[in-house]
């Protein structure tokens, strides 16, 4: 099988949901015993360079979008030159990553190319000429499995589902044409608002350390924030009713209609756990919930529930921290 990953770069430079998707697509070469990896990278001058690294994850074939007018996301000019090579190369499977491009980008080549898109998938496998993909349904209580029989499957990956896997391959390059030109395109992305350059972004950070209003007041937010710089590889995120009061900027917001996470580790700070909320973290390798109520519904989802005072528990929680990472 020769299938395709879609990858995404940022500021000309890749991010972790592209290794992710590279070594999802190395898997599925494996699945179906074997056939080359290839990827498609598109974005403005010099991001060419970045081929090599999508080699180190298994990436046989590189094919290279590159322009000065590419430097940021363009809705149509990605999807029709991701149309136009999945269907000149007659490819098995291509896969997306479901982050905020992604969830854009995959159902628009979708709709391009007329077939099935299984969306916000967490683990995938052959069975036969069909490819079965699984993905959380009713806010995450249950795993719902589409079987896909299609030529091409579009499948679009969770973020943090697969865990990057090195596998260097010496990937070849292909430089190829965007098959709309930048200059064509109807939607102009002109702005991009997020974090600030400093703070990990919350779909690829290690480590996720969410707020919620048992903090009680904004300022107490500085106890999430310490915790979080104790790790050194953490993100803060916050619950929607703390972004909605002001406390924490809208790219905080974790839940349903959030961002969604799978860290390996999730700790939750006086956030009592609604249904919202819980569907965009459940899926977390490990999770931890700090709250005094110890009958709140995500005690019932932790891995570890630890009732208590908060303000008393996350400066000690701060303290093993820092304590722990200065004697490795």
């Amino acid at each position: 099988m020769s299938g395709l990953a879609v990858v995404e770069a940022r500021e000309g430079a890749l991010r972790k949901v592209a290794f992710e998707v590279v070594t999802a697509a190395k898997q599925a070469s494996g699945m179906t015993g074997g056939g080359e990896v290839h990827a498609l990278l598109i974005g403005g001058s010099n991001i060419s360079a970045s081929a090599p690294e999508l080699g180190r994850y298994g990436a046989d074939v590189v094919h290279i979008v590159e322009h000065p007018d590419l430097d940021r996301y363009s809705p149509e000019v990605y999807a029709a030159t991701a149309a136009a090579l999945i269907q000149a190369g007659s490819y098995r499977a291509a896969l997306f990553c479901a982050s905020a491009q992604g969830r854009d980008l995959a159902p628009r080549v979708a709709a391009t190319l007329n077939v099935s898109l299984a969306a916000d998938v967490v683990a995938f496998e052959f069975e036969g000429d069909a490819i079965l993909a699984r993905h959380p349904v009713y806010i995450g209580k249950a795993i719902a499995t589409l079987r896909l029989t299609g030529t091409p499957a579009l499948l679009s990956l969770r973020p943090s589902a697969i865990t990057p896997v090195e596998t260097p391959a010496a990937a070849r390059v292909n430089r190829i044409e965007p098959a709309i030109a930048p200059r064509d395109a109807r939607i102009t992305v002109t702005d991009l608002s997020g974090r600030a350059a400093a703070n990990l972004d919350l779909g690829e950070a290690p480590v996720v350390v969410s707020g919620g209003r048992g903090l009680k007041a904004a300022e107490h937010f500085r106890l999430v924030e310490e915790l979080a710089a104790a790790f050194g590889n953490a993100a803060v995120g916050a619950t929607r009713a703390v972004t909605d009061d002001g406390w924490r900027p809208a790219t905080d917001q974790i839940g349903q209609t959030g961002r969604l996470v799978s860290p390996e580790l999730y700790i939750a700070v006086g956030i009592s756990g609604a249904v919202q909320h819980l569907a965009g973290m459940r899926t977390s390798r490990v999770i931890v919930a700090i709250n005094r109520d110890r009958d709140a519904p995500i005690m019932k989802l932790a891995d570890y529930a630890i009732v208590g005072d908060l303000f008393d528990i996350v400066p000690r929680l701060t303290e093993a921290v820092k304590q722990a990472r200065a004697d490795s």
